[in-house]
């Protein structure tokens, strides 16, 4: 895989001896298990190979052969691979407890950030003291509400961007064509910033601002960069690509960046002036429990891990999935000619739109979902770990297999889909499948206990923001790119991007 020298296939070789004794003193045991179909797997690498560059869409192309569950040696690491809704439903229904670990990589667990964080926290009591007030003190419809005014604060300084970065364009003698992604991923990081810590983050005068954005971009990078010490656990001490030691540098300065609003806060609140509205932050600090199981405050520094991690996780799958749909919509003008006429039709020329519309636009829904269905944010969604030998399936899953769960494949299943391939929002119309985690046809957030606890916030911001670049702009591709000729490309990392990013030349539109 890329990123792999020749010298870590060297060093992981060091340990055939290892694997190879422990499996003999093993008596052969796990032969003995039934375990799910798989390709064959080399000495040593496993089927390491077989994933790829992508690995989403190379273990699609396993399926027919294999079938919808999938067994691979990823280096001395067991993976399990769900590819279909009917193993999916079998899994989050019958045996979402047993599957309710995280694989942890290692770049992770510098500053020990695994063990504070919502996402890779394992299973147990302080996992669900954070998933309760993510889910029952934040992020429910409630607070949700309360906050539409920030949302959509940011979302007009978008538009603004766009208009900004459009003229500075024509006035290099350029045509007006902007990336809206890069904005839309400044418009998400500053959102954040506004729901954890009511601020702007990313702004003219924000030294520190602009460093906390550029430390959270790069654990981006060194959490989507693929590493050899993920599939030879024996090798995390030694880090043979130093992911680890520079995630730390990374980690480190957007941690000591978040200390010290953290620090800020507790001394604000000591002066005891009361707050009319209360961000995350102040949920967190907060929090007192009084039962007897698990800690009765969250510390300073898993306070501080839960907001960096909330940056990293909110920011860029807002900005990646709007880009797949404004893509989409320009390679499919008649699609787009839909979307707009429905928000002429709900909002029109007198106003902008507000939040509360998105009820009122089942077509512009209908892309989104569509968008989710093809261009899932995170395609193998975040793996699981087994926390027990399971049966599953009729087959018998040991104690820590990794979980895959191909959303990106499932999507695309002709089983389930008709025309899987193509992108038509039609397709749900009259349709109640939804993403919320109970049509395991279609779950780009995942589901059971483990499914995104921000899926309710960026079903807001997703909708928000795609309707207002349609009804703002008029949205062209310039020359000599067409529809037939956009590049729909994919690049895996922590999310699924497009390889080229998309750009375009925004037209303010004039309603009549």
């Amino acid at each position: 895989m890329e990123g792999f020298s020749p010298v870590i296939w060297a060093i992981s070789a060091a340990i055939l001896t290892i694997l190879l004794l422990k499996k003999w003193m093993n008596g052969g045991s796990s032969s003995m298990l039934r375990l799910p179909p798989g390709p064959p797997a080399w000495p040593v690498v496993g089927n390491i190979f077989d994933l790829g560059t992508m690995p989403h869409q190379n273990l699609y192309r396993l399926r027919p052969k294999y079938g919808p569950v999938l067994w691979l040696k990823l280096g001395s690491v067991d993976t399990m691979v769900i590819q279909s809704a009917k193993s999916a439903a079998d899994l989050f229904k019958n045996h979402d407890l047993a599957f309710s670990n995280r694989t942890v990589p290692d770049a992770m667990t510098a500053w020990s950030f695994n063990q504070g964080s919502l996402g890779f926290a394992p299973y147990g009591t302080y996992w669900r003291i954070l998933r309760k007030i993510c889910s029952t003190e934040f992020l429910v419809n409630r607070q949700l509400n309360n906050s539409f005014e920030l949302r959509e604060k940011c979302v007009d300084k978008l538009v603004d961007w766009i208009e900004e970065e459009a003229t500075a364009s024509r006035d290099r003698g350029g045509s007006g064509e902007v990336e809206p992604t890069h904005l839309l991923f400044l418009m998400s990081f500053n959102l954040v910033g506004n729901l954890m810590l009511s601020r702007d983050l990313l702004n003219v005068k924000s030294k520190e601002g602009h460093d906390f954005f550029k430390a959270v971009n790069m654990v981006m990078q060194r959490a989507g960069k693929p590493n050899v010490a993920d599939f030879f656990p024996l090798l995390k001490w030694i880090d043979p690509q130093s992911i680890r030691r520079n995630m730390r540098k990374d980690l480190g300065t957007a941690i000591n960046i978040v200390a010290s609003f953290v620090k800020h806060r507790v001394q604000e609140n000591k002066t005891g002036r009361e707050k009319v509205k209360k961000d995350f932050l102040d949920m967190l600090l907060e929090y007192e429990r009084d039962g007897k199981e698990g800690p009765k405050s969250i510390s300073e520094k898993n306070i501080t891990f839960i907001i960096v991690e909330m940056f990293v996780a909110g920011s860029e799958t807002t900005s990646v999935t709007v880009e797949w749909a404004l893509a989409e919509l320009l390679r499919c003008p008649q699609f787009m000619r839909k979307a707009r006429d429905e928000l002429d039709k709900v909002i029109g020329a007198t106003r902008k739109i507000k939040e509360s519309d998105i009820d009122k636009l089942p077509y512009l829904q209908a892309v989104v979902k569509e968008t989710l269905r093809l261009h899932p944010a995170v395609p193998l969604l975040v793996p699981r770990c087994c926390r027990e030998d399971t049966k599953y399936m009729n087959y018998l899953i040991p104690i820590n297999t990794q979980v895959f769960v191909n959303a990106w494949a499932i999507g695309r299943d002709s089983d389930t889909w008709e025309n899987p391939l193509c992108f038509d929002p039609q397709r749900f119309f009259g349709s109640s499948i939804d993403y919320k985690g109970q049509d395991f046809e279609f779950i780009p957030f995942g589901s059971g206990r483990r499914i995104c606890v921000g899926m309710d916030l960026a079903h807001r911001v997703v909708h928000l923001s795609l309707a207002t670049l349609l009804l703002t702009f008029d949205w062209e591709l310039d020359i000599p790119l067409t529809p037939e000729t956009l590049d729909m490309t994919e690049r895996m990392g922590i999310t699924l991007r497009k390889l080229v990013p998309l750009r375009a030349i925004p037209k303010k539109r004039k309603i009549l």
